[in-house]
């Protein structure tokens, strides 16, 4: 008897885990992508002799990726290696203040208390309750659908919502943070988890406090290949399972077919080809899968109208010399965070004074760049693409992001560029096919934001389903990991 066969589009992170689990389900499984490489944002570069994880650069939750080597019977160390952080991320602030955030809670809240006005209670009272709120909210909101009838069903769900209350959904982020912290510039610290999912903290609800979780209870990570080595190896782990890749090949249809009173996804079709299968998983962002491939069937009007998260403007420099004051993760703050996210959610520009995030992997990486060299990637929030005038803000912001780490490092940088590559709205969207470059699909500006997610599912359409950052449970490895973990549950 023939195997039943399932098609995915997209090689993101979460394709890549979508095809591991449907073979290991008995599923024949191809994979088509329309870039040359697997990996979608999780991609990297490579200039000049430096290499660049092109797009996600905090690993979090690493037992989501083990877990798809062990469903396949392998050992994860085989094909995978990470060690764990010592040192989670430093942070400058404009008035001199310099934090870091040590991987052991007590010394950190102790740092806290002993460089600012906050205490270290304060922040073990923050983390307690970022601690609630995950309890009550990974079964039901994060490793299952939330779509389902049958995923109420179970008495931990019941529980997660008799405590739903529990979650400070009802005030924004930066309100409770401003109630657990004296000192505004902690509070500032944590309002940073809302840019986690591209969200603004003035709007988005508290429940995103139960990011810090993450970082701060599991730990934080880095893969000693590079970022980029989750997607070479769970790409080596679905060859080896027999998946069947094909690159520079863009899906142009989804195809259906009747069946009673039923529509069913019947395949796709590329290259004037068509190919048939029982199940269509699509990576795509949710709003090209529809706008793109499903333009005969009915798209949900409000949900592809809902408000994006934000995206990034990202520098790739090879800087010549070392800066020893830096680690792997830096924060440089802007002075008013404010004013900052009103630029990018009300005026849909970029703030003079931007918060910059400066990630240098060659700090744990030594081939990642030259002797003598670093390689700094720089990245700034920046709104979705509406049409604003990029080449100009791209020059602007760059003037404003190396005058700030040249004030804050007290060292010019500038001189020491030795090579450099952009990515802004425009090419991510066309590189990686998120709409307007957002990064995490919809925003989670509002309390309801977990549940007007796109589910995991088509309820019109028999046999489609959907995985990655733009549809539930969100953006982000660990959350697009558990989008395919969601879909694997229904078979």
């Amino acid at each position: 008897m023939p195997k039943p066969k399932a098609i995915i589009i997209g090689t993101g992170i979460a394709g890549i885990a979508s095809a591991i689990r449907m073979t290991v389900k008995g599923y024949e499984v191809e994979v088509f992508e329309a870039n040359a490489y697997a990996g979608g944002k999780l991609a990297e570069i490579n200039l000049d002799g430096f290499r660049f994880d092109a797009g996600p650069s905090l690993f979090t939750m690493p037992q989501y990726v083990d877990e798809l080597f062990k469903l396949a019977g392998k050992n994860p160390q085989d094909y995978f290696q990470y060690e764990a952080l010592d040192e989670i991320c430093r942070y400058f602030y404009e008035d001199g203040l310099k934090l870091t955030a040590h991987a052991d809670l007590n010394k950190f809240a102790d740092e806290i208390e002993q460089k600012t006005n906050s205490s270290a209670n304060e922040v073990h009272q923050f983390l307690n309750k970022s601690k609630i709120i995950y309890g009550v909210t990974h079964k039901v909101f994060l490793e299952r659908s939330l779509h389902r009838i049958k995923s109420y069903l179970h008495w931990d769900t019941l529980k997660s919502v008799f405590r739903f209350g529990q979650i400070d959904a009802f005030r924004t982020q930066a309100k409770a943070n401003k109630s657990f912290f004296n000192d505004e510039r902690v509070a500032q610290l944590f309002n940073r988890y809302a840019t986690y999912n591209g969200s603004n903290p003035y709007q988005a609800p508290a429940t995103l406090n139960v990011i810090p979780h993450f970082e701060y209870h599991f730990g934080a990570f880095i893969p000693k290949k590079g970022m980029y080595s989750i997607t070479t190896s769970l790409l080596k782990l679905a060859e080896e399972l027999g998946v069947k890749f094909h690159f520079n090949t863009k899906v142009e249809e989804i195809m259906g077919t009747v069946e009673g009173r039923e529509l069913r996804a019947q395949g796709i079709r590329y290259k004037n080809q068509i190919q048939n299968a029982d199940i269509i998983i699509s990576n795509l962002d949710i709003w090209f899968t529809y706008k793109n491939l499903l333009k005969n069937f009915p798209a949900p009007k409000k949900l592809l109208q809902q408000e994006r998260s934000s995206s990034a403007l990202i520098f790739y420099w090879g800087i010549k010399g070392n800066y020893p004051e830096l680690g792997l993760h830096n924060i440089l703050f802007a002075e008013n965070y404010h004013t900052e996210f009103n630029a990018i959610w009300k005026d849909k520009t970029i703030d003079h004074d931007p918060t910059v995030y400066i990630n240098i992997t060659s700090k744990h990486i030594k081939t990642d760049a030259p002797d003598g060299c670093e390689n700094w990637f720089v990245m700034i929030n920046v709104p979705a693409n509406n049409g604003q005038q990029w080449n100009e803000l791209i020059l602007e912001a760059r003037r404003n992001i190396l005058n700030k780490i040249s004030r804050v490092l007290g060292k010019e940088i500038e001189k020491n560029i030795v090579c450099e590559q952009i990515l802004d709205p425009r090419s991510i969207e066309s590189k990686t096919g998120s709409y307007q470059g957002s990064l995490y699909g919809n925003s989670s500006n509002n309390q309801f934001s977990a549940f007007l997610r796109h589910p995991n599912f088509s309820s019109k359409i028999k046999g489609l389903y959907f995985c990655g950052g733009s549809v539930h449970p969100g953006g982000g490895i660990p959350l697009a990991l558990l989008s395919a973990k969601i879909i694997d549950q229904d078979f």
